[in-house]
């Protein structure tokens, strides 16, 4: 029989896996149960939360955060200063822009420098999903549980929920936390067909009706 008076240690978390071929900087934070996979490069001081996946060839920039349980697919390009919240999916080959206006030289010709222009980011809120080789333009932000369909072109903000697609990207329905397309209810009122959550519309914005 266990004896009470013993103390009970917790089970220790589960260590990050890093693949021998991933390049990781030794300022680099990774979470417990997390794994970089071969050829992922992660810069210095990228924060990379517990449970996440990074996949095959993919670049996590200087300083970029990643909150937990997040799935950054193969060859995605995350540059700084891109801040994903707990949740975020990230297909193959999404690219997450940072410089408005870009060019390679000064007017002078001389070859920029890193103190010649600013760096603007991507936030991602909690849940959203971008979709395989769409380009976010910086700065925006993709609120939470949005879903950006596969080859978007996205170059404004996006509304929890929303469902953007095309180039450039455009709002063409609301997505439910389970991540399936909503189907309308009633008026205002929006359903999920597989979890059957609701989901109120008002000025163009979605919230979910908690029970």
């Amino acid at each position: 029989m266990d004896d009470p008076a013993r103390k009970r240690v917790p089970p220790s978390p589960p260590a990050a896996l890093i693949a021998a071929t991933a390049d990781v900087d030794a300022s680099a934070h990774i979470g417990a149960g997390s794994a970089v996979w071969h050829l992922a490069q992660l810069r210095e001081l990228a924060s990379i939360g517990s449970g996440c996946v990074i996949g095959r060839g993919a670049y996590i920039g200087p300083g970029v955060t990643l909150g937990d349980n997040c799935k950054v697919q193969n060859h995605a390009l995350v540059y700084e200063p891109a801040v994903l919240e707990d949740g975020v999916f990230v297909g193959p080959a999404v690219v997450f822009t940072n410089d408005e206006f870009p060019r390679a030289v000064n007017p002078d010709g001389s070859r920029k420098g890193a103190e010649d222009w600013n760096a603007v980011g991507v936030t991602v809120r909690t849940g959203a999903s971008i979709g395989a080789r769409a380009v976010c333009i910086a700065p925006l932000e993709i609120g939470r549980w949005a879903l950006v369909a596969a080859g978007a072109v996205v170059t404004r903000d996006v509304p929890a929920f929303a469902i953007v697609a095309g180039v450039p990207a455009r709002q063409v329905g609301w997505v439910g936390r389970a991540g399936i397309p909503l189907q309308r209810s009633a008026e205002s009122i929006w359903k999920c067909p597989e979890t059957g959550e609701l989901y109120s519309e008002s000025s163009g914005r979605l919230l979910p009706i908690e029970p």
